[in-house]
Protein backbone atom coordinates (compact mmCIF):
# COMPACT_ATOMS: atom_id res chain seq x y z
CA UNK A 1 0.00 0.00 0.00
CA UNK A 2 2.97 2.34 0.38
CA UNK A 3 3.56 2.87 -3.33
CA UNK A 4 -0.10 3.64 -4.23
CA UNK A 5 -0.33 6.01 -1.27
CA UNK A 6 2.83 7.82 -2.46
CA UNK A 7 1.33 8.31 -5.92
CA UNK A 8 -1.87 9.57 -4.34
CA UNK A 9 0.02 12.15 -2.30
CA UNK A 10 2.05 13.30 -5.28
CA UNK A 11 -1.07 13.50 -7.42
CA UNK A 12 -2.75 15.77 -4.89
CA UNK A 13 0.20 18.16 -4.63
CA UNK A 14 -0.44 21.65 -5.92
CA UNK A 15 0.77 22.30 -9.48
CA UNK A 16 3.50 24.93 -9.83
CA UNK A 17 2.33 28.13 -11.54
CA UNK A 18 3.25 28.45 -15.21
CA UNK A 19 5.52 31.37 -16.13
CA UNK A 20 3.91 31.78 -19.54
CA UNK A 21 0.41 31.96 -18.07
CA UNK A 22 1.55 34.52 -15.49
CA UNK A 23 2.99 36.74 -18.22
CA UNK A 24 -0.08 36.31 -20.45
CA UNK A 25 -2.38 37.36 -17.61
CA UNK A 26 -0.23 40.42 -16.91
CA UNK A 27 -0.20 41.50 -20.56
CA UNK A 28 -4.00 41.17 -20.69
CA UNK A 29 -4.40 43.37 -17.59
CA UNK A 30 -1.91 45.98 -18.79
CA UNK A 31 -3.37 46.44 -22.27
CA UNK A 32 -3.68 43.18 -24.15
CA UNK A 33 -4.75 43.62 -27.76
CA UNK A 34 -4.46 47.41 -27.44
CA UNK A 35 -0.69 47.10 -27.73
CA UNK A 36 -0.78 45.45 -31.15
CA UNK A 37 -2.22 48.36 -33.15
CA UNK A 38 -1.44 51.62 -31.43
CA UNK A 39 0.52 54.85 -31.52
CA UNK A 40 1.97 55.75 -28.12
CA UNK A 41 3.75 59.02 -27.40
CA UNK A 42 5.32 60.32 -24.21
CA UNK A 43 8.06 62.55 -22.85
CA UNK A 44 10.91 61.20 -20.74
CA UNK A 45 13.10 63.93 -19.26
CA UNK A 46 14.05 66.18 -22.18
CA UNK A 47 13.19 63.78 -25.00
CA UNK A 48 9.97 63.06 -26.87
CA UNK A 49 9.22 59.45 -27.86
CA UNK A 50 6.73 57.89 -30.23
CA UNK A 51 6.06 54.17 -30.68
CA UNK A 52 3.88 52.94 -33.52
CA UNK A 53 3.01 49.24 -33.70
CA UNK A 54 0.92 47.50 -36.32
CA UNK A 55 1.26 43.79 -35.69
CA UNK A 56 4.90 42.91 -36.34
CA UNK A 57 5.63 46.26 -37.99
CA UNK A 58 7.00 49.01 -35.76
CA UNK A 59 8.36 52.55 -35.96
CA UNK A 60 9.97 53.99 -32.82
CA UNK A 61 11.29 57.54 -32.71
CA UNK A 62 12.75 60.11 -30.34
CA UNK A 63 13.21 63.83 -30.80
CA UNK A 64 15.40 66.17 -28.76
CA UNK A 65 17.55 69.27 -28.92
CA UNK A 66 21.29 68.64 -28.59
CA UNK A 67 23.92 70.79 -26.90
CA UNK A 68 24.37 72.92 -30.04
CA UNK A 69 20.66 73.73 -30.28
CA UNK A 70 20.11 71.41 -33.24
CA UNK A 71 16.92 69.35 -33.48
CA UNK A 72 17.76 65.64 -33.58
CA UNK A 73 15.24 63.06 -34.80
CA UNK A 74 16.05 59.34 -34.51
CA UNK A 75 13.88 56.67 -36.13
CA UNK A 76 14.14 52.91 -35.51
CA UNK A 77 11.97 50.58 -37.56
CA UNK A 78 11.95 47.08 -39.04
CA UNK A 79 14.17 48.20 -41.92
CA UNK A 80 16.82 49.83 -39.73
CA UNK A 81 17.87 53.11 -38.13
CA UNK A 82 18.21 56.65 -39.43
CA UNK A 83 19.01 60.03 -37.90
CA UNK A 84 18.16 63.51 -39.11
CA UNK A 85 19.46 66.80 -37.77
CA UNK A 86 17.37 69.90 -38.47
CA UNK A 87 15.30 67.81 -40.92
CA UNK A 88 18.34 66.67 -42.91
CA UNK A 89 19.26 62.97 -42.91
CA UNK A 90 22.85 62.41 -41.80
CA UNK A 91 25.23 59.47 -42.10
CA UNK A 92 25.80 57.58 -38.84
CA UNK A 93 28.67 55.07 -38.30
CA UNK A 94 27.54 51.49 -37.73
CA UNK A 95 28.65 51.39 -34.09
CA UNK A 96 26.72 54.58 -33.38
CA UNK A 97 23.66 53.19 -35.16
CA UNK A 98 23.70 50.19 -32.84
CA UNK A 99 24.10 52.38 -29.75
CA UNK A 100 21.33 54.80 -30.74
CA UNK A 101 19.02 51.96 -31.77
CA UNK A 102 19.56 50.19 -28.44
CA UNK A 103 18.88 53.43 -26.56
CA UNK A 104 15.60 54.14 -28.36
CA UNK A 105 14.47 50.53 -28.09
CA UNK A 106 15.27 50.32 -24.36
CA UNK A 107 13.09 53.32 -23.47
CA UNK A 108 10.12 52.04 -25.50
CA UNK A 109 10.64 48.54 -24.10
CA UNK A 110 10.46 49.66 -20.47
CA UNK A 111 7.59 52.08 -21.10
CA UNK A 112 5.36 49.33 -22.52
CA UNK A 113 6.22 46.39 -20.29
CA UNK A 114 5.04 43.68 -19.89
CA UNK A 115 3.97 43.54 -23.56
CA UNK A 116 7.42 42.60 -24.89
CA UNK A 117 7.78 39.60 -22.61
CA UNK A 118 6.22 37.43 -25.31
CA UNK A 119 8.82 38.27 -27.95
CA UNK A 120 10.20 35.20 -29.75
CA UNK A 121 13.66 35.47 -28.15
CA UNK A 122 12.32 35.60 -24.56
CA UNK A 123 12.88 32.63 -22.25
CA UNK A 124 10.77 32.51 -19.06
CA UNK A 125 11.33 30.62 -15.81
CA UNK A 126 9.13 30.55 -12.72
CA UNK A 127 11.13 31.33 -9.56
CA UNK A 128 8.47 30.96 -6.89
CA UNK A 129 6.23 32.98 -4.60
CA UNK A 130 7.11 35.88 -2.34
CA UNK A 131 5.53 38.69 -0.35
CA UNK A 132 6.32 42.39 -0.73
CA UNK A 133 4.65 45.00 1.49
CA UNK A 134 2.22 42.32 2.66
CA UNK A 135 1.08 41.53 -0.91
CA UNK A 136 1.47 38.13 -2.67
CA UNK A 137 3.63 37.91 -5.80
CA UNK A 138 4.82 35.40 -8.37
CA UNK A 139 8.44 35.80 -9.42
CA UNK A 140 9.49 35.15 -13.05
CA UNK A 141 12.98 35.24 -14.55
CA UNK A 142 13.46 36.34 -18.16
CA UNK A 143 16.54 35.66 -20.29
CA UNK A 144 17.06 35.92 -24.04
CA UNK A 145 18.24 33.75 -26.88
CA UNK A 146 21.20 35.26 -28.71
CA UNK A 147 19.36 35.11 -32.04
CA UNK A 148 16.74 37.84 -31.96
CA UNK A 149 17.71 38.96 -28.47
CA UNK A 150 19.28 42.24 -29.59
CA UNK A 151 22.41 43.91 -28.28
CA UNK A 152 21.44 43.16 -24.69
CA UNK A 153 20.74 39.46 -25.12
CA UNK A 154 22.99 38.65 -22.12
CA UNK A 155 20.90 40.82 -19.77
CA UNK A 156 18.78 39.06 -17.17
CA UNK A 157 15.47 40.26 -15.73
CA UNK A 158 13.27 39.23 -12.82
CA UNK A 159 9.65 40.39 -12.63
CA UNK A 160 7.23 40.37 -9.70
CA UNK A 161 3.58 39.90 -10.72
CA UNK A 162 0.76 40.37 -8.21
CA UNK A 163 -0.99 37.04 -7.73
CA UNK A 164 -4.51 38.52 -7.65
CA UNK A 165 -4.33 41.73 -9.71
CA UNK A 166 -1.83 40.24 -12.21
CA UNK A 167 -0.05 43.59 -12.44
CA UNK A 168 3.72 43.91 -12.90
CA UNK A 169 4.64 45.90 -9.80
CA UNK A 170 8.41 45.34 -9.46
CA UNK A 171 11.31 44.32 -11.66
CA UNK A 172 15.06 43.85 -11.40
CA UNK A 173 17.64 43.54 -14.15
CA UNK A 174 21.35 43.09 -14.65
CA UNK A 175 23.33 44.54 -17.53
CA UNK A 176 26.86 44.29 -18.92
CA UNK A 177 27.10 47.64 -20.71
CA UNK A 178 29.23 50.44 -19.20
CA UNK A 179 30.93 48.14 -16.74
CA UNK A 180 27.81 46.24 -15.78
CA UNK A 181 25.52 46.41 -12.78
CA UNK A 182 21.95 45.82 -11.68
CA UNK A 183 18.84 47.79 -10.72
CA UNK A 184 15.53 47.23 -8.93
CA UNK A 185 12.43 49.19 -9.90
CA UNK A 186 9.18 49.77 -8.05
CA UNK A 187 6.15 50.78 -10.15
CA UNK A 188 4.32 53.92 -8.99
CA UNK A 189 1.65 56.25 -10.36
CA UNK A 190 -0.08 53.56 -12.40
CA UNK A 191 -2.75 54.97 -14.74
CA UNK A 192 -4.66 53.89 -17.81
CA UNK A 193 -4.45 55.86 -21.04
CA UNK A 194 -6.30 54.66 -24.13
CA UNK A 195 -6.81 51.22 -22.61
CA UNK A 196 -3.11 50.71 -21.79
CA UNK A 197 -1.64 50.76 -18.28
CA UNK A 198 1.38 53.05 -17.85
CA UNK A 199 3.61 53.21 -14.79
CA UNK A 200 6.42 55.39 -13.50
CA UNK A 201 9.26 53.80 -11.56
CA UNK A 202 11.47 54.42 -8.56
CA UNK A 203 14.92 53.14 -9.47
CA UNK A 204 17.06 51.44 -6.79
CA UNK A 205 20.48 49.84 -6.57
CA UNK A 206 22.53 47.99 -3.98
CA UNK A 207 25.97 49.06 -2.80
CA UNK A 208 26.90 45.41 -2.33
CA UNK A 209 26.52 42.57 -4.86
CA UNK A 210 23.13 40.89 -4.72
CA UNK A 211 21.36 38.20 -6.73
CA UNK A 212 18.53 39.56 -8.86
CA UNK A 213 15.98 37.17 -7.41
CA UNK A 214 16.81 38.40 -3.90
CA UNK A 215 16.22 42.09 -4.58
CA UNK A 216 12.73 41.78 -3.10
CA UNK A 217 14.18 40.73 0.26
CA UNK A 218 16.73 43.56 0.19
CA UNK A 219 13.97 46.04 -0.66
CA UNK A 220 11.79 44.81 2.19
CA UNK A 221 14.75 45.11 4.56
CA UNK A 222 15.42 48.70 3.49
CA UNK A 223 18.88 47.87 2.17
CA UNK A 224 18.51 49.50 -1.28
CA UNK A 225 19.43 53.03 -2.29
CA UNK A 226 17.13 55.02 -4.60
CA UNK A 227 19.18 56.50 -7.43
CA UNK A 228 16.57 58.02 -9.76
CA UNK A 229 12.95 58.25 -10.89
CA UNK A 230 11.62 57.28 -14.32
CA UNK A 231 8.55 59.40 -15.01
CA UNK A 232 6.61 59.22 -18.27
CA UNK A 233 4.98 62.58 -19.00
CA UNK A 234 2.38 63.72 -21.54
CA UNK A 235 1.36 60.12 -22.31
CA UNK A 236 -1.00 59.79 -25.27
CA UNK A 237 -2.38 56.73 -27.06
CA UNK A 238 -3.89 56.72 -30.53
CA UNK A 239 -5.32 53.96 -32.68
CA UNK A 240 -4.20 52.87 -36.14
CA UNK A 241 -7.04 52.89 -38.60
CA UNK A 242 -7.60 49.57 -40.43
Amino acid sequence: MLVPMLFFILGCSEKQPDAQQIVDEAIAVHGGEKYKKSVVSFRLRDRQYRALRDGDAFVYSRTFTDSTGARVHDVLQNSGFRRSINDTTVAVPEDKQKAYSASVNAVVYFAQLPYYLNDAAVQKKYLGETTIAGEPYNKVEVTFQQEGGGEGYEDVYVYWFHQKRHTMDYLAYSFKENGGGSRFRKAVNAREVGGIRFQDYLNYTSKTPIKLEEYDKAFEAGKLEQVSEINLEEVKVGEINP
